[in-house]
């Protein structure tokens, strides 16, 4: 049985930029996507968390390389509308897959008391697993909400088009059990409503 989420439980993240959605940088000229709900599934995570003061955490990806539409001077390297962060939330920016090379990442969310991370982001089997399988190794809890993460496509060496889909269920399945537990938005968001529900009791109670 999973413990309810409380004070010592982030929500991160990962790079809810503008320019994910540029699906031919990512998967080619057919460039596609999977779980297009993946951001109405983070807004309802971010809103709950933001509700009941627990920390929030952001990772923001400038790339090193030219062409790449995550980068801060163009357009694409924008938060995404309803994902700006809060001035007292943790946000870094990296210009590798992890959240915690080359940043305060980690130390932020030890200073803030964080020993479990519920993540969520871009792309499932880029950044997001980089990062998931970072924080596992790191000693965090690790929550992964699989069905508020997206990819692309991706083409293999000998020319396969491999569905967005099919790379999204293989990296959950690779994380799931030895890097992180995989949830979904409604059995993390159902962690945090009944530990709200038992406050409200104790509290009714006093």
């Amino acid at each position: 049985m999973i413990p309810k989420f409380d004070d010592d439980t982030a929500l991160l993240l990962i790079d809810v930029q503008r320019g994910v959605d540029d699906l031919q940088h990512w998967g080619g000229p057919t460039g596609r996507r999977n779980n297009p709900n993946a951001e109405q599934v983070m807004a309802d995570l971010l809103a709950m968390w933001r509700a009941r003061g627990l920390p929030v955490a952001f990772t923001r990806h400038d790339s090193r390389e030219d062409a790449s539409p995550l980068k801060f001077s163009l357009p694409g390297g924008v938060q995404k509308e309803g994902f700006e962060p809060h001035d007292n939330e943790i946000v870094v920016e990296k210009d590798v897959n992890s959240g915690f090379v080359g940043t305060s990442l980690e130390l932020q969310l030890r200073r803030a008391g964080v020993h479990r991370l519920v993540v969520a982001g871009f792309f499932t089997n880029m950044c997001v697993e980089t990062t998931v399988r970072m924080a596992g190794n790191l000693g965090f809890d690790t929550y992964l909400i699989h069905d508020a993460c997206a990819t692309t496509n991706r083409v293999g060496l000998e020319g396969t088009d491999y569905e967005p889909d099919l790379v999204h269920d293989l990296t959950v399945a690779n994380l799931n059990g030895e890097f992180c537990t995989a949830l979904t938005g409604s059995e993390a968001l159902g962690l945090l409503q009944s530990d709200a529900a038992d406050l409200n009791r104790r509290q009714g109670n006093e």
